[in-house]
């Protein structure tokens, strides 16, 4: 299919030129571009440290990125899908924090004190609240467990729910085989790309739940009070999460985030050696991310910024705006020549909503990886009548 190429050169205030190319064009894929960052402050993660990435869920943007597709052994940040799980459950009003759960001696004999844990004993009565935060918090297998056969009454039927939700997300190289990370012969495992998903759809998709449970220093059940492991909550500002995990095959894994003024990165990191290197590499890099770029605003929300072709549409064209305010992460002070492009699968078949998702919009930037945004029909178009379909059909042969 040929593209043709629509040009727009104009002044960005503090980012240089900005170049807007409208084409038609399949997405490029992801995994085959290249991560290049700022040269004067290069990221702080060891080389022992086999994966990493960080990524602004403000811009979209991939500020640091180390083998991001490479399928890896979770180990307890599993514990994050089972918590999104249950939450989605909540909001649905399938699941309720306040439901109480008598905990049966066979979950008791087989997870109370094995790893990490609440333990929990046979015949307490605890709430569904209770059991979320001893996930969330100290890492319980125990409650995970419970929590499991309580939503969905068997541990095969909760796991097909986890993986329903890894598919739903797009998790292309997730798969869950326990719903607490404990090793399973390596049926489960997931990347850091997929962890970045599943951490923009905890914070996006459930901010208060994700408020409530997430990010506590530590919790009391039973008389016994435990420290949550995050190595960056409480010490580097904005910092609120997510959960950290360690088996002998899977090293020390973490999967952390935090905000400021608005702006919010979320960090992977696999495969760790020790629980100081990934702790103290999690710190330095947590703050990197907030030293090394600035955001700014690279066009607004509700901008046109082109128009996508149209298939047995009652009009050939429909117009594209942007979703959201289109931001882009910046080393500060630094001017940047920013190429935008139109990207789409095309022509649209229509019938097309206003508001559809129909395109993106890649930001590329001097030096940095590219991203993209949704864009979306700034109207309707209708399915073409008998009499469009023949104009149509008569452009077509002279186009």
């Amino acid at each position: 299919m040929g593209a043709r190429l629509k040009t727009i050169s104009t002044a960005l205030a503090g980012l240089g030129a900005l170049v807007l190319l409208a084409t038609p064009a399949n997405p490029l894929d992801a995994q085959n571009v290249a991560t290049v960052l700022p040269s004067e402050l290069p990221a702080p993660v060891p080389p022992e440290i086999p994966v990493a990435l960080l990524v602004d869920l403000s811009s979209g943007q991939t500020l640091f990125s180390r083998e991001p597709d490479r399928r890896f052994v979770p180990a307890s940040v599993t514990k994050v899908m089972t918590a999104y799980t249950a939450f989605k459950l909540i909001e649905a009003g399938e699941l309720s924090l306040e439901t109480p759960v008598t905990v049966s001696k066979e979950v008791a004999e087989l997870w109370s004190g094995e790893g990490s844990s609440m333990f929990l004993k046979a015949g307490d009565r605890v709430t569904v609240g209770e059991l979320l935060l001893g996930v969330t918090t100290v890492s319980a297998n125990d409650a995970s467990v419970v929590i499991a056969l309580t939503a969905a009454g068997t541990q095969a039927k909760w796991l097909d729910l986890m993986n329903q939700n890894a598919a739903e997300l797009g998790m292309r190289d997730t798969h869950f085989g326990t719903p607490n990370g404990w090793p399973d012969e390596g049926r489960t495992y997931t990347s850091a790309r997929d962890l970045v998903v599943l951490a923009e759809a905890m914070t996006t998709r459930f901010p208060e739940l994700y408020r409530r449970f997430i990010g506590h220093r530590g919790m009391t059940y039973g008389n016994i009070t435990q420290s949550n492991h995050d190595p960056i909550t409480g010490v580097v500002d904005g910092a609120d999460g997510m959960k950290t995990g360690y088996t002998r095959e899977a090293g020390y894994n973490f999967l952390g985030s935090a905000e400021r003024g608005g702006r919010r990165l979320v960090m992977v990191l696999a495969g760790a050696p020790s629980a100081s290197i990934r702790n103290n590499a999690a710190r330095a890099f947590m703050r990197w991310g907030f030293d090394a770029f600035e955001s700014r605003k690279i066009l607004p929300a509700a901008a046109t910024v082109g128009t996508a072709r149209v298939q047995n549409g009652a009009q050939a064209v429909v117009s594209l705006l942007t979703d959201d305010e289109v931001l882009a992460s910046v080393p500060p002070g630094s001017p940047s020549a920013v190429t935008l492009s139109v990207r789409y699968r095309g022509p649209i078949e229509a019938p097309i909503s206003k508001g559809q998702r129909i395109a993106s919009l890649r930001v590329a930037i001097d030096g940095q990886t590219p991203h993209d945004v949704p864009l979306i029909a700034a109207e309707a178009v209708e399915e073409a009548n008998a009499f469009q379909r023949l104009l149509n059909g008569l452009r077509g042969l002279v186009t």
